[in-house]
């Protein structure tokens, strides 16, 4: 009886008012962000991008942590890419500018927290209007990813660079979580409910995402990944 009901039943779409003639222009604007993007980071070389917090301050261990591994990772011919505004973004270009190194910032107009750090290079400041173009950038260009305590915006990075590894969109890259106070509850979490218990991903799975403090180690596990590989390149065509 009920299933009668239900093939009697006329379904009523929602309606939604049609999208305005000059918001068709939108796919011209991230067409040339896209455009832009590639003509100009197509020739800053092998880096390693670096997440983490803007709300990270001077003071906090975080910021001369990011600093540090942002130097040593310039000794080995690293640029370092960043968000381009304060906080744990700033603390990565600053230890890139302090080296001499390439120091790239992708900024994103937000209402709030993001502007541009004063230790990028100037021709290497790129501005977004658009979150998924900005993290094609972030992806495309770095050959390496160390993700250090953030909020949303960090997570939503490390996430989607995992998932687009775990799905073959991107080559493997080493991705780096430091800081074991922070990371570990994360990591812990991961294994105990998405792995052991609900069976959402796979052993190898956590193999994506070592968790450390120590800067020599990080260093070492990038560079013991491309032993022997010269050519480093983008890691994805779109």
């Amino acid at each position: 009886m009920n299933d009668e009901n239900n093939m009697t039943h006329t379904w009523q779409a929602k309606e939604w008012n049609q999208m305005k003639g000059e918001n068709s222009w939108t796919m011209f604007k991230v067409i040339s962000e896209f455009v832009d993007g590639f003509e100009r980071l197509n020739k800053i070389g092998p880096c390693v991008s670096i997440f983490g917090s803007a709300r990270t301050k001077p003071d906090h261990k975080y910021y001369q942590l990011t600093v540090d591994v942002a130097k040593k990772l310039t000794d080995e011919g690293y640029g370092i890419i960043t968000g381009g505004g304060p906080g744990v973004m700033e603390a990565g270009n600053k230890g890139a500018f302090l080296n001499k190194a390439t120091s790239v910032g992708l900024n994103i107009d937000l209402p709030f927290e993001q502007f541009n750090n004063k230790y990028i290079d100037r021709d290497k400041v790129l501005n977004y209007n658009y979150f998924f173009i900005r993290k094609v950038m972030f992806v495309k260009y770095a050959q390496a990813f160390v993700v250090m305590p953030g909020g949303f915006g960090t997570l939503d990075e490390l996430f989607e660079v995992l998932t687009l590894i775990q799905t073959n969109k991107i080559t493997k890259v080493p991705v780096i979580l430091m800081g074991t106070e922070f990371w570990g509850g994360l990591k812990d979490w991961i294994v105990d409910t998405m792995l052991n218990k609900e069976n959402n991903i796979s052993p190898e799975d956590l193999d994506l995402m070592p968790v450390t403090d120590d800067i020599d180690e990080v260093v070492k596990y990038i560079d013991d990944f491309y032993k022997g590989t010269e050519d480093l390149k983008p890691n994805y065509e779109l």
